[in-house]
């Protein structure tokens, strides 16, 4: 396999250089094994968003094997997989120790998928210093008008915070999301156009016109419905 592929399937698929690239990633000092990943990160990574009373007793039962090595090795990994994994994980664990970790990983936004995990837990734990990378991110990516990431989400999860916490941090960055939300629907718009005049599929297009209709609105639903959930799962003592 080459190293771009392996790149590609880890998530990393759009590489880009900016503010954070002098920042060091938390980096594991070995290879993941395969054992670790079968046991501690496939039968999560595709569950993280569930909030039903099964999936809740499923990870109470487990939260007395999850030690700070298992989470940081997670982290530690270059793959969307782990990482997000590894953030739940940090997050049902109370483990705002993390917080420097998780926030640096969503500024620097290597992979692509984690980024609203680690904005969820940043939210979840709800201090001054997760809270302020969620600035971070905002301050610099709704200037990126040719990076599509998690803009949407670490939006929300901010707006959470605000509240929880009964601030207006949002307030300052909503110019530039609107700005942020008015280019994308612009691009989107012109690429939908484009299809149409070369007669392509009307499903396709429908799709994107569908997709397309961004709202300045911002949603609060899913991440509360999410936070609610790790904080059941915190306070569950373990069976």
């Amino acid at each position: 396999m080459t190293e771009e592929l392996k790149l590609h399937l880890a998530g990393a698929t759009v590489r880009h250089k900016g503010k954070f690239d002098s920042l060091i990633s938390y980096s594991n000092d070995k290879e993941i094994t395969q054992e670790f990943i079968d046991k501690w990160t496939a039968p999560f990574y595709f569950n993280l968003h569930k909030t039903d009373g099964e999936w809740i007793n499923l990870i109470i039962g487990l939260k007395s094997e999850i030690t700070d090595d298992i989470i940081l090795t997670n982290l530690g990994d270059f793959n969307w997989r782990t990482r997000q994994t590894g953030a739940f994980f940090a997050a049902i664990m109370d483990k705002k120790e993390f917080t420097e970790i998780i926030g640096t990983h969503l500024i620097k936004s290597e992979v692509c998928y984690a980024g609203s995990e680690y904005a969820k837990v940043l939210a979840s734990f709800n201090t001054e210093e997760s809270i302020s990378y969620l600035e971070q991110y905002l301050d610099y990516y709704l200037l990126q008008k040719d990076l599509y990431f998690d803009q949407r989400q670490v939006m929300e999860a901010l707006k959470f915070t605000d509240l929880v916490n009964n601030t207006n941090r949002i307030d300052r960055h909503l110019d530039n999301w609107r700005g942020f939300i008015y280019d994308r629907r612009k691009s989107e718009l012109k690429s939908i156009e484009k299809i149409k005049k070369e007669n392509g599929d009307p499903k396709m297009i429908e799709h994107l016109e569908k997709n397309s209709a961004w709202l300045e609105e911002l949603d609060t639903v899913w991440i509360k419905e999410r936070i609610d959930t790790i904080e059941r799962i915190k306070a569950a003592n373990n069976v």
